[in-house]
């Protein structure tokens, strides 16, 4: 079973992604900041893809990011970042940090779906 780590502060966006990847037989996994995902990842609990918020408390979104391709991890998990930030600006900084696609807030099922098949893990 694929895993997935849900990396936002708000708890409504965590609710409703899990939701939606539960049904598409995702084992989910959730933090409210990038430093609790970050730990998450360093402690071994490499998901198979993260769904990362941008602007969070604590450690943002790029933040985890530019941490998590440091860290030099050998299977690094693949990354949707998630959320309101919508101008050329913002995506091409998260694909120039890493992220591997780009998903606007909200989304539905339908969207997130096609999102993780483009990443490769649906």
């Amino acid at each position: 079973m694929k895993t997935c780590l849900i990396v936002d502060d708000s708890k409504v966006i965590r609710k409703v992604a899990r939701h939606i990847l539960e049904a598409l037989n995702f084992n989910v996994e959730e933090a409210g900041d990038g430093r609790e995902a970050l730990d998450r990842c360093e402690a071994g609990n490499l998901p198979d893809v993260i769904l990362l918020d941008w602007n969070m408390p604590v450690m943002s979104g790029m933040e985890f990011l530019r941490s998590l391709g440091a860290s030099g991890f050998d299977n690094r998990p693949k990354v949707v970042f998630c959320t309101t930030e919508n101008d050329v600006a913002h995506i091409r900084a998260a694909i120039d940090a890493g992220a591997d696609e780009y998903m606007m807030k909200p989304f539905d099922r339908e969207t997130l779906e096609s999102k993780l098949q483009l990443v490769g893990v649906a």
